[in-house]
């Protein structure tokens, strides 16, 4: 069933269906970046539930509650790369598989029996890293704002180019107002009569 039928349940009896979901307006860097976020969650629930078992895999042991440590780290920077700023987890993200690859770094030495192992996830490790990269800098430049001057200059434009008290009225006498738009009434006995 498409997500956009499950809508449905919140409607009430005279609204509209949805009959098709428009165009989305999350660039490809930012469905990267959410893309990224799920795969921390994942990993990071990996590494808090099952630690001695990738320890081992990887010929790491003794190294459990590094491995743990590192799964809440995912998971911390699954929460923001999955909001608003995207930016801050993913720049903890990249900063992780520094971490990561420094560990998986120990792991390759000639006497570890799962070298080959450990050499398999520092290269998924590596090209993580690569995409955790291309989307900071995706999501950058997708929403980049102006920040070369702390104080935007706006001392060219006037809102009220004669000053308020010269500006009070002037939508009244400026404009010839409909019959069917004056008030009515004894709130319109109130109001001063617009110029003729």
């Amino acid at each position: 069933m498409p997500l956009t039928n499950l809508t449905g349940i919140t409607r009430s009896k005279g609204d509209p269906r949805v009959e098709e979901k428009g165009p989305s307006s999350l660039t490809a860097p930012d469905r990267l970046a959410r893309a990224l976020g799920w795969f921390s969650i994942g990993l990071g629930v990996a590494e808090l539930v099952a630690p001695h078992r990738i320890a081992r895999s990887l010929g790491l042991e003794g190294s459990e509650e590094l491995i743990r440590a590192y799964g809440l780290r995912e998971l911390a920077s699954a929460v923001p790369t999955l909001s608003f700023d995207k930016q801050v987890g993913l720049a903890a993200r990249i900063g992780g598989d520094a971490l990561d690859l420094a560990t998986l770094a120990t792991a390759l030495h000639p006497g570890n029996p799962k070298r080959g192992n450990a050499a398999l996830a520092f290269a998924a490790v590596a090209g993580i890293t690569l995409l955790d990269i291309l989307a900071y800098a995706g999501v950058q430049a997708a929403h980049h704002r102006d920040r070369g001057s702390a104080r935007r200059d706006y001392s060219s434009r006037s809102g009220l180019p004669r000053g308020p008290e010269a500006s009070r009225g002037l939508a009244r006498e400026d404009f010839d107002i409909p019959s069917d738009y004056r008030a009515e009434g004894t709130v319109a006995a109130a109001l001063p009569a617009p110029a003729a």
